[in-house]
């Protein structure tokens, strides 16, 4: 994964985290992993659900610092792999950024998202509608469709050595 971004998007409960991290861990290259959340998480007085239409200001000063702290670490030297809900609405400021940029989206049904977030544990976001309503807005993907991963029949380490097998056939590449 030697100098790239790498985006792994999907709604809540797809395995993002888990797959990135994996990713990550194992690459040959100094890598990242930038999980998106943290910078959500960082905003402690003004917060609005991210899901929620009166937090698109919110998610463009959130994706801008995202795009930022991407930069630095991709200037450093360090792939990237970013995890968080990236949807196509949110890609013009990474493309506008970045050369050597990966787009993986992972959609397990509705049915298996819906049963793997009641394994959450913490704070991680469990509501049902909040999260029927985000796998939806992965459902049509319209150009990008050829870069959904179906992960409903895949554990977190299969899903890992797919992307990675996709990667190095040059697969999920935006232009």
């Amino acid at each position: 994964m030697s100098g790239e971004v790498i985006i792994l998007t999907g709604p809540p409960a797809s395995g993002k985290t888990t797959v990135a991290g994996l990713l990550a861990s194992n690459a040959d290259t100094p890598t990242v992993h930038l999980t998106t959340d943290l910078f959500y998480r960082a905003i402690k007085t003004g917060f609005i659900l991210p899901y929620l239409p009166e937090s698109q200001r919110q998610n463009e000063v959130v994706v801008d610092a995202i795009v930022a702290t991407v930069r630095t670490f991709a200037r450093g030297g360090y792939d990237v792999v970013v995890d968080g809900i990236v949807g196509p609405w949110f890609l013009p400021p990474f493309r506008s950024a970045f050369d050597n940029l990966a787009y993986v989206v992972l959609r397990p049904s509705l049915a298996t998202t819906l049963a793997r977030a009641e394994e959450r544990v913490g704070d991680e976001l469990k509501d049902v509608d909040a999260i029927t309503g985000l796998h939806g807005a992965f459902a049509d993907l319209g150009v990008l469709e050829a870069h959904a991963l179906d992960t409903g029949h895949l554990d977190a380490t299969q899903t890992a050595t797919e992307i990675r097998r996709l990667l190095a056939a040059g697969s999920h590449r935006l232009a």
